[in-house]
Formats: structure tokens, C-alpha cells, sequence
């Protein structure tokens, strides 16, 4: 018996990997994440047995333990099963609770990565997540902990002058503004991305001073990436502009 993980990616259809598409040619059963593009169960043979199994926030889906017990009922009857989960199924995706349940089953595993939506998202809106002299690093920071709660790393991390990047977290945008203001950084860029590498992709971005307003006028919703920090603001910014903000960084480090 065998579970083949794979990582849908970010949302474009398109970026799946082409190790994942000949791995969905040969599924006989599918359990699929609501943030899977659709358009990804056309390369399933025929016959092939599709399953949603939800998985967004705010919205009715399978829980995880119905889907670990799907997962082996699916194994057995057919000797297989393809979880397909969108992003990637190691970044905040669950995957290796699934593997460590099947496993207790006698189920092997194969792990096919996916774009994560953490770095492709905000690529695709112009956004870098490190550059030279803006930004040297990034963290990657759930916003719906195993408690539904804000990770309790994000009030580290907006200490650090690293860019961080929150995923599954637009529900909790006042309490991240607040924890930014709270240590004084109310002009810190931030960016909101909604429906990220598709076509109807919205960007919304200001400062953590007024990105609250200018998400309630945009009515930006989920699925959201929210991105923090100074690289936020360089698709904003003109060529000199940039420069300038490079410049002042060299002068504040050497």
C-alpha cells in the first residue's frame, strides 16, 4: 500500500511540478484540498475516484483525523491513494502527520514537493522576499496555530529586521498590526495578497499604520498572504527610490 503526497503549489494550475502531474496520470484515488486548483483533476485517468476533503479556513471541510482514516480505507481498497494538498504539503500543510498515521498502517509514502505559496505568492506581485541591502532573510509564520491562535513567533520575528511572512492569517490583521505598533513600527510596509498567482489576484499594501482601512475599502479576503517588512514597498517605489533605501541601509550597518 502506498500514500503519494503531492504539493499542488500556489494556485496556478500551471505550477505544479511535472513529477506531481505523471503521479496524478496514474492515481486511482484522489483526496483533494479545497486550495488544489480544479483544473489539476483533468490529468486523473478515468474511473479515478476524486475526493474533496476541504481544508480552508472559515469554511466546512473533513476534519484532519476523517482524512488520516480516509486515507487508509482509500489505501486498502485500492492498494493507493494520492493526498493532493495545495502549496506545499511540508509548510504548514499537515503532511507529516498524515505519512506518521499511515505509516502505523503499513503504508508507504512518497513525498512530491510543491511550490510553496509562502515565496511563489509574493514573487508573483513583484514583492521579493530578501534583496540586497533591504532585506537579508525571512520567516515564514502560520497565522491559525493547532489552537487557531497567532503563533506567538511573529512577536519575535517583527523584532528582527528579516521579512516575515504570514500565511493563513488575514483573520487575525489586528492583532498583527498591533504587535508592529506596539514596538513602534507603525511606517512598516506591509502588503496583502488575495488569491495569489491567479487571475483575479488583489494586492493591497500600505503601512501598518493604515492597512487596516485600506483592507476593509479593498475588502480583501481570504485566501490571503500578508507580507511585513521594507520589501514590501519596492514594487511601489522607483528605481531611485530604491537605491536611496539601499544606500541609507549600508550607511545604518557599516
Amino acid at each position: 500500500m502506498k500514500l503519494t503526497l503531492i504539493g499542488a503549489g500556489p494556485g496556478d494550475p500551471d505550477l505544479i511540478t511535472l513529477k506531481g502531474i505523471k503521479a496524478l496520470q496514474k492515481a486511482k484515488v484522489v483526496l483533494y484540498d479545497s486550495l488544489a486548483h480544479p483544473a489539476l483533476l483533468e490529468y486523473c485517468p478515468p474511473g479515478c475516484v476524486k475526493v474533496l476533503v476541504g481544508k480552508r479556513y472559515g469554511k466546512t471541510s473533513c476534519g484532519q483525523d476523517d482524512i488520516n482514516h480516509l486515507i487508509v480505507e482509500y489505501a486498502k481498497q485500492y492498494g493507493e491513494v494520492v493526498r493532493l494538498k495545495g502549496g506545499d504539503s511540508f509548510i504548514f500543510g499537515r503532511g507529516y502527520e498524515e505519512i506518521v498515521f499511515a505509516a502505523q498502517f503499513g503504508i508507504d509514502s512518497e513525498v512530491i514537493p510543491g511550490i510553496s505559496s509562502s515565496y511563489a505568492v509574493p514573487a508573483l506581485a513583484g514583492i521579493p522576499l530578501t534583496s540586497r541591502g533591504v532585506s537579508e532573510s525571512f520567516w515564514v509564520i502560520t497565522g491559525t496555530t493547532k489552537s487557531h491562535a497567532l503563533s506567538k513567533d511573529l512577536s519575535l520575528a517583527a523584532q528582527s529586521t528579516a521579512t516575515v511572512v504570514i500565511l493563513m492569517g488575514l483573520h487575525k490583521l489586528d492583532e498583527i498590526v498591533e504587535i508592529y505598533a506596539g514596538i513602534g513600527k507603525l511606517d512598516e510596509p506591509i502588503a496583502i495578497i488575495q488569491n495569489g498567482t491567479m487571475e483575479n489576484q488583489k494586492v493591497v499594501s500600505g503601512k501598518i499604520s493604515n492597512i487596516q482601512p485600506l483592507a476593509k475599502i479593498s475588502e480583501i479576503a481570504s485566501p490571503a498572504i500578508i507580507v511585513v517588512g521594507a520589501v514590501a514597498a519596492l514594487p511601489d517605489l522607483s528605481f531611485e527610490a530604491v537605491q536611496a533605501m539601499i544606500k541609507r541601509r549600508d550607511l545604518l550597518t557599516e
